[in-house]
């Protein structure tokens, strides 16, 4: 990773000083990385007197909503449209975390661009909307937003305060966005990846517990399902790629809830022939679309080559629409079938 800009961080530290309100902002459908990476900001600044109010598009799958902490006003754009709105409108700071463009916070992206607040962007994807931000910090080569902005906040702090000096429960919240977004350290890792565990680890965060909350707490239903995924819903090609398509059916039949389908992509990689993973998901309209590749395999050309997406090079995400993409949602096995024969052969 490459070295915190200096001159981006006495621009961190002069914007937050100069508001009182502020926006932390994170993308749709959050993922432990957008909750940790949010939180932990949130936290951060709420303990140097700010009125802080987090906002995500949609509200959060039940399985991540430990990282949520009591200490923090979010906001949610489904259930509290009129307020998120108006702490957008209201806030002199904005700062997005965890998605490259306003596109990707949907609902809120109209009242994000019309906002005049000072807006800051920290970010690990590629191709980040530079022009839209006035100050930004991105790094993709890195694991994670909550990575990228435990390196930003001790440059602020000035690294004086010890390994944990941010505080416990930021830690903790950093370490859950760093290690779902590493798959536990399966994918994305660098090192300092590690060196931001270690410190963490060493200044007292709790990693077996936290295992145990994101690892060791499904419900019943999420595991049946992923067996009938793996014996009757997956798709092995000879040419070195898999797929599984959750249909509407399927995810009613198993009362699949949100984020219950976390870590299914990455099944079919242990494979030793399988080079390329790719999970679709019904959804109003589209198809939410997961892929993950072995390196040497580009995810992200598949992703936005096919399903209007991007991400990393081995962990990518898109969508592919009914109606531009697609006649019906069973023409989807088709779309797959024929993307990964091309994209691979």
């Amino acid at each position: 990773m490459q070295a915190v800009s200096q001159e981006n961080i006495r621009a961190f530290r002069e914007a937050i000083q100069q508001s009182t309100r502020i926006a932390v902002v994170g993308h749709t459908h959050p993922d432990g990385d957008a909750l940790g990476s949010c939180t932990a900001l949130s936290l951060w600044l709420a303990g140097r007197g700010k009125a802080v109010s987090c906002i995500f598009p949609d509200t959060p799958a039940d399985n991540l909503l430990f990282i949520l902490s009591p200490k923090v006003n979010y906001l949610y754009g489904d259930a509290h449209a009129a307020a998120a709105r108006k702490a957008l409108e209201a806030c002199e700071l904005l700062i997005q975390l965890d998605c490259n463009q306003f596109s990707r916070t949907e609902g809120l992206a109209p009242f994000l661009e019309a906002s005049s607040a000072c807006k800051i962007l920290i970010d690990h994807h590629l191709n980040p909307d530079r022009e839209s931000f006035d100050i930004v910090f991105s790094t993709p080569e890195i694991s994670s937003a909550s990575e990228l902005l435990y390196w930003v906040l001790k440059a602020a702090e000035g690294d004086t305060l010890g390994p944990l000096g941010l505080g416990m429960t930021i830690g903790t919240a950093l370490m859950a966005g760093m290690t779902t977004d590493t798959n536990n350290f399966a994918n994305s890792v660098f090192p300092s990846t590690f060196r931001m565990a270690s410190e963490l680890i060493a200044a007292g965060v709790n990693r077996d517990a936290l295992l145990q909350q994101l690892y060791s707490s499904y419900r019943e239903n999420r595991v049946r399902l992923m067996g009938y995924m793996q014996y009757e819903g997956l798709k092995v090609l000879p040419e070195g790629a898999a797929y599984m398509i959750l249909t509407q059916e399927i995810m009613t039949r198993f009362d699949l809830r949100e984020g219950e389908s976390e870590g299914l992509v990455n099944v079919p990689l242990s494979i030793g022939a399988v080079k390329l993973s790719v999970l679709l998901k019904e959804d109003d309209g589209h198809f939410r679309v997961s892929v993950r590749s072995k390196k040497g395999t580009s995810a992200q050309q598949l992703a936005a080559r096919y399903f209007h997406g991007g991400g990393h090079e081995n962990a990518s995400g898109g969508k592919l629409f009914i109606g531009p993409d697609i006649a019906n949602a069973q023409a989807a096995e088709a779309y797959v079938l024929n993307a990964l024969k091309t994209f691979l052969g």
